[in-house]
This record gives C-alpha cells, structure tokens and sequence, in this order.
C-alpha cells in the first residue's frame, strides 16, 4: 500500500463536494424516526437466550445499605468500589441473568473489544488477570466482569433478571425505596444508577418488517438455538440458508466473516460503510505488557487516556494501535479534545491530516477486495470523525467470496421495505430464510435519562420533570439537588472517552467515596442549588463548537442522523484527564475534613441535613428549584 500524499487546496475542494454528496445521498428527513425499538411484536426482551425464564423467588422487602441499577461494568465497578470503602450490603439489579451488562447480552459471532484488553478490562491490578488477547473477545471479557463480582462478594445479595421499575425517595426513613418487576420493594440508604448508554437494542422502522416469515433476530439477543455454533462461528445451523444483515457498524464488521463461512449465501445490507482499518489481533503475556509489577494496568490505561484525550505529553506510547496512532483526528469525535488553540490555522491543517488518513483507508479497500465495484461501494466517503472507527482483518476479504453479496442501499436512503419472503431495495427483491439486525442501540436512551425508570425525589418531584424545566441540573454529573443519596453513573455533565470502562471506573471511586463521606459524617448526599449553578456554568463556559463538523458528516448516532448535533454544554468541555484529576482534588479540599471524621453507628437518627457536597446545610424550606 503506498503511502497517500497531502492533498492539494484544489484536491480538498473536490473531496468536499464528494462528502457532501454521499452525505445527500443517505439523509432521511425523519432522522431517528426511522428506528423502533425491539419489542412489540418481535417480543426481543421477552425471553433471555442465554439463562431463560428466570428462577421464581419471593418478592424482597429488606433494607440494603447501597442499591445499584445496572450489573454491566459500571454496576460493578461502583460495588467493588464500595466494598473497598467498607460498605456492608450492597445490592445490584440487574436485567440480564448475571453480571456482564452489554458483554451479557452481546454474544454475537466476532464478537470483539476494539479497546485494547489491557486498557479496557478494569480492576486488572486488583484481580491480578493478565487478559490473553491484544483485543479481547467478548467471553474473556464477560468472564472479567464475573471475576470482579466473585472478587468483591457481589453475587449474594445480587438480583438478577430482574428490572427496576421506580426510585422513590421516603422522606420519613431517609431512604429509597426501590421497586422491581418482580414485586420487590425495598429500601437502600443509597442508590448508584449505572444503566449505561448502550442497553436499548433499536430495529429500522422498514415499512413491512412484521411481515417477514424467515427467521430473525437482533445481534445482542443472538439465536445459537437456530444458527448453532459458538461466538468463534460453527455456525451449522445456516447451512443451505440465505441470509441477510441489516448495519455494517461495529457489530456488523464484525459478524460477517464468520456468517460467510457458514450461510450457503450472505446479503450484507449497506446504508454506509465503515471506516475499516488494520486490527492485527494477537495472543499476548505479562511480558508483551509489562504486568510485572504492581500498577502497571493503570499506568498502561492512563497512558492510553492522555495520548487518545490529546491532554498532556506521553514520553512513550504503550498501546501503539490505531486508537493513538490516528489520536490527533479524535478531536471532533471527544467534544472535549483539544483545547489548546484552533482557528482557521488548526483547522486547515486538521483537514489536510483527516484527507490523508481517509485516503489510507479508501486505498486499503482496494487492495483488498478484488471486485472493482464492491469495492468503490465499501470506500468510507465522508471525515474520519464522523464515525466511530472500526477494525478488523477479515471483513473486507469476506466480499471476495462468491457466497457474498454487498447491497448498497445509499440511492433509495436505506431498505425499501421488508416483505414475507424478504428484503426489497432498488425494486429487486432478496429472498431470505434469516434476517439478522445488526442495527445497535438508541445511544443514552436508557435507565433514568430515558423515563423508562421514574425517579421521584423530595415532595415527590421527578427528576425528568425537573429538568425539563431547566435542563439536566448536576453537580459533577452524579448528584442533584432534591435527588438525596442518589450517585448517577454515566456520561452526562461527565467526561468522555473512547475508553469508557476507564471512564466508568474513575466515577465508581468517587461514587463510593461520596457514600463514605456521607457515612463519616452521617449526611445525605446532596448538593444546593448555587453548587449546580456552579458546575452549569463551568460546562456551558468551556463547550466546544463542533456543530458545523456533524452537520457535514453522513448521517449516524453522532449527529442524531445526520439532522445535526446543536451545541450544548453536556460534557465536561477540559477532557477525561483534567475532569479526573478536578474529581481528585475535590474529594481531597471539599471531603477531606469529612472523610478524617470520626464515623458515627448506623442509622442513628440525623438531627440537621449535612451537605457533605458543599459542606453546608440543605435548604429545606426552599426545596427543590
């Protein structure tokens, strides 16, 4: 592959208007109209493929120190950290039938991090595990998540396949109850929302798609029972099937080698393609990472955040993958990348970089695919920010086999409509026996921030009502004013990275250092009105100008569709390493004093409100604003 040129001022104009006509080719002006969720009649959530009907138990009324919603890493993550605070009974509810979150359900042939494992995987200090791959497979990874659990003695007071239905706060008793699908009512002094972003699998709304008599599924609820075989494929049960895959994202890019292997033929269902690069997958030892001695997965995760945030200098680059070597074009993707300049200068020479990277990949479509035609339809045409990467080594040579069809389905702005025997684009019909969706999740559309799980806090005010008001008010994006004792985990008002799990567990620490400062001083967590303000204005000062970037990308989950991303202050705007080392230093000047207090018995009645956030009594009378 020869290495492409920096395109000339003339080269780039050119290559603008090639964008902006792919992009006019797949808008929709419903946007994410077009996508339904998976249950009513396809019924996905209704049976769990991997555990069953869940085992009858009594309903619980009991008393739990923390209650945390959600069993996937973060979930995890805050009860292993509350466990290493001394925290007695903690409680995690989880829908799926055991701990693991998306890795649960997510099962799907291929399926892959696209982290690099050691990075990826949290708490490897802790637990001494040394992953065996560069980029672990999804088993490895939902057997860490189960190792976690057993490690910190998650598992006893656990409910599993089990779905919070409500939070309500109890002013008498100062504390949540918590209600359940499954009859459960109890009580926590502290609940921990960890429901994470990518939890609601969505279907296109394809005018017929009832109608269709083959077999079909979503790729996070995978039917073995029908395909056979195993995540590393096997699939024998599609021998002598035509079958079909709606999506060519991540989970798509992965899945098709293998269902080429085993389909007696394959149609690849393609709206846009994915940026593709090189994966080179390897087996690797303590020595490859340098596991030989304590502390070496942080340094290692944190090396990875600084050089892929573009926060602070790295002497050296531990990951060396396609994350970091291509880390300076993430600065559209983070909203809180680069912060150190900009201007028509930046921005130009940001072009320049993203031309060149695109070109790479475009020409490493061509020396792959062996069809002339296959190929142009498989070349990503748009910045190299306006889609989540993927990589892979296999998913392009797929299209060379003669099992294999690409359809493209740009000029009709996706499929036409679905009907009993198939899939219809063009006006050509695909006749199918399996329809596979491999069509992924309504982004943050879960748990609290979508209303399928009410909160009602002081007075019985709910949170969403509140902040319809006003918009989401947080301090820090884990606390708000009204909402006592309740630590959301996530990414709202937090800070982002492509490494998320590293992420996820910089919050569980101060998630459970909240509830130890509280416990300290027996205080409700809670912060005022002004400590919102505050933080509101912190993130509104800083939040970056990334709208004209979206509004040129095709349409996809960053830029709701390509409708457009409106600016807002919803991150914080200095980067994961600033916002991590802002959370330490916090915890040290505002908790410290409490943290160093004598801890009083539990549950003794609180004769004043504290507020271990601010350090200052809560304003009862004035409530919630």
């Amino acid at each position: 592959m020869t290495t492409p040129h920096a395109p000339t001022p003339d080269e780039l104009a050119v290559l603008r208007r090639r964008y902006r006509h792919e992009r006019e080719r797949r808008v929709r002006p419903d946007g994410a109209g077009q996508y339904r969720p998976t249950d009513a009649e396809f019924g996905y959530y209704a049976a769990d493929p991997y555990t069953g009907q869940p085992v009858a138990r009594d309903p619980l009324h009991d008393t739990v120190d923390v209650a945390v919603v959600g069993g996937g890493f973060g979930g995890i993550l805050a009860g292993a950290r509350m466990r290493q605070q001394g925290v007695g009974r903690v409680r995690i509810v989880e829908k799926g039938g055991d701990f693991g979150g998306t890795w649960y359900w997510n099962r799907y042939p291929g399926v892959h991090c696209d982290i690099e494992s050691h990075v990826y995987l949290p708490m490897l200090d802790e637990t001494g595990y040394v992953p065996e791959w560069k980029y672990a497979p999804g088993e490895e990874i939902r057997r860490h998540a189960m190792r976690i659990a057993r490690k910190y003695d998650l598992y006893p007071d656990a409910l599993f396949s089990t779905a919070v239905t409500s939070l309500t706060w109890d002013e008498a008793s100062e504390t949540w109850m918590v209600a359940t699908d499954r009859g459960d009512a109890f009580h926590a002094t502290y609940v921990v929302t960890a429901t994470g972003t990518l939890s609601e699998p969505k279907l296109p709304g394809i005018p017929g798609i009832e109608t269709f008599q083959g077999h079909t599924f979503h790729t996070s609820r995978w039917d073995y029972a029908y395909t056979g075989g195993a995540p590393d494929g096997g699939m024998t049960g599609l021998a002598g099937k035509r079958v079909g895959v709606v999506g060519t994202g991540a989970t798509g890019v992965q899945a098709v080698p293998l269902l080429a292997e085993d389909a007696q033929h394959l149609y690849v269902f393609q709206r846009t393609p994915s940026s593709v690069d090189v994966r080179a997958n390897c087996r690797t030892t303590a020595e490859d990472v340098g596991a030989d001695h304590d502390g070496w997965a942080r340094e290692r995760r944190e090396n990875f955040l600084h050089i892929v945030s573009g926060e602070g200098a790295a002497d050296q680059d531990l990951v060396a993958d396609g994350w970091t070597s291509s880390a300076d074009l993430l600065e559209k993707l983070l909203p809180s990348f680069r912060r150190d300049g900009g201007g028509p200068a930046f921005e130009a020479a940001y072009e320049v970089a993203d031309a060149a990277k695109m070109d790479e990949l475009r020409a490493r479509v061509e020396q792959a695919v062996t069809d002339p035609d296959t190929a142009e339809k498989l070349k990503p045409w748009y910045r190299y920010a306006c889609k989540r990467p993927t990589f892979s080594d296999r998913y392009y040579s797929a299209f060379n086999r003669d099992n294999v069809s690409l359809v493209d389905t740009a000029d009709t702005h996706g499929i036409e409509r679905i009907t009993e025997r198939g899939v219809v684009v063009g006006g050509d019909t695909y006749e199918l026996d399996c329809l596979i969706f491999a069509t992924g999740f309504s982004v943050g559309a879960s748990g609290v921030h979508s209303g399928k799980l009410p909160v009602h806090g002081r007075g019985g005010t709910q949170l969403l009502h509140r902040w319809a008001r006003q918009g989401p008010r947080t301090l820090h994006g884990f606390t708000s004013n009204g909402f006592p004792n309740l630590i959301q985990m996530g990414s709202l008002h937090n800070a982002s990275s492509v490494n998320f799990t590293h992420v996820l567990d910089e919050q569980a620490v101060h998630a459970s250092a909240l509830v130890a400062a509280a416990e300290a001083a027996f205080a409700l967590v809670e912060p005022s009105c002004d400590a919102e303000d505050a933080w509101s204005a912190v993130l509104a000062e800083g939040a970056p100008d990334h709208e004209w970037f979206h509004a040129e990308c095709t349409p996809g989950y960053y830029n709701r569709e390509g409708l457009g991303r409106p600016n807002n202050a919803s991150a914080y705007p200095h980067g994961a390493v600033a916002f991590h080392e802002l959370l330490k230093q916090w915890r040290e000047e505002s908790m410290g004093e409490v943290m160093r207090a004598k801890a009083v018995p539990r549950h003794q009645p609180r004769s004043v409100d504290v507020e271990v956030l601010g350090r200052e009594p809560v304003n009862e009378a004035a409530g919630p604003r």
